[in-house]
């Protein structure tokens, strides 16, 4: 049996960042634009899911709670990922539609927040995308009442098998399933630095979304 790590044997784990700077210079002024340069950089590294994201919802008893979902879409207006509107972010989405996500790409030292307000997307968006999806996709999407306690994995194999032969090759979007976009009104932008004096760029939105203006700050690390 292996022994648990000792306290100091944590303590003791220590990183150098030393492979980037993010000075306001060599940064755009749009931060869906520093977003754009920055996810392109995580793909063209070849990094493992570069689209994934931590979601943090807060739910009606101001427990918090956070979850991997992957970036779908992204412009202007916000970013996009699809899911069960009946899960236990999707729940807690419902009574408080402030949410945050975070990009770590550990390998470029970097980290990404975003926060803002979360709202469906349009029923024909959300049925394009979910047309586009692999067949078992689609048929998942019908057979996992995702977050509710189930007995066992037969559960999932045997629902799945059900609607399956009932959709054939054409399962419906469920209309408990679809898209969310998070409308920013903050970004930050983390860069690793040497001596853990990391640089920390904010985008903060003044006035109202879709009209008002980026002002773009430094933060201490």
């Amino acid at each position: 049996m292996t022994s648990p790590l000792s306290h100091d044997a944590l303590a003791a784990l220590r990183k150098s960042y030393e492979r980037a700077e993010l000075g306001e210079a060599h940064s755009a002024l749009d931060p869906v634009k520093q977003f754009e340069r920055w996810l392109t950089e995580a793909i063209d590294a070849k990094l493992p899911e570069p689209n994934a994201m931590t979601l943090c919802t807060v739910g009606s008893d101001l427990r918090p709670s956070s979850r991997i979902v992957l970036i779908k879409g992204y412009n202007a207006r916000g970013v996009v990922w699809y899911t069960n509107y009946e899960s236990r972010k999707g729940r807690e989405l419902s009574g408080n539609p402030y949410a945050s996500l975070q990009f770590h790409w550990v390998e470029l030292e970097r980290v990404v927040r975003i926060e803002g307000r979360v709202e469906k997307v349009g029923a024909d968006e959300s049925d394009a995308y979910f047309a586009s999806r692999p067949l078992d996709s689609r048929i998942g999407a019908w057979a996992s009442p995702q977050s509710e306690v189930i007995s066992g994995r037969d559960v999932l194999v045997k629902n799945a098998a059900v609607f399956a032969a009932k959709h054939l090759l054409s399962p419906p979007r469920p209309p408990h399933w679809g898209g969310y976009r998070l409308v920013p009104d903050r970004w930050e932008f983390w860069q690793g630095r040497k001596s853990r004096l990391h640089d920390r760029l904010r985008y903060r939105l003044e006035g109202a979304a879709p009209n008002g203006n980026w002002v773009r700050e430094r933060l201490a690390p």
